[in-house]
């Protein structure tokens, strides 16, 4: 659902932020799951990678969370970053 005041490329900021962070960028996926006011993006990465985007006691994680927030108030629409080490399995929680 893209509008004017919300920019449609958030799901690409994260890519790039993720595959700047992490070993395989090539296995940088993020999924992005619309709802009425919110957008979940999932964010999956190789096994190997999964410690480099959440950061020492999960301060990377925080750090990218935190784009998402202020972006959220900026444009009225709440994002939420989930980080999951495979196709079933979250690994670190949804803000």
């Amino acid at each position: 659902m893209q509008t004017p005041e919300r920019p449609d490329d958030m799901r690409e900021l994260i890519h790039q932020i993720a595959r700047a962070l992490v070993d395989i960028p090539d296995a940088v996926d993020i999924e992005a799951v619309e709802k009425d006011e919110s957008t979940a993006l999932r964010l999956r990465v190789d096994p190997t990678d999964v410690g480099k985007v959440i950061g020492k006691q999960g301060r990377t994680a925080r750090s990218i969370r935190t784009i998402l927030g202020a972006v959220s108030v900026k444009h009225h629409h709440r994002y939420t970053l989930d980080i999951l080490e495979d196709r079933d399995g979250l690994v670190a929680g949804r803000t």
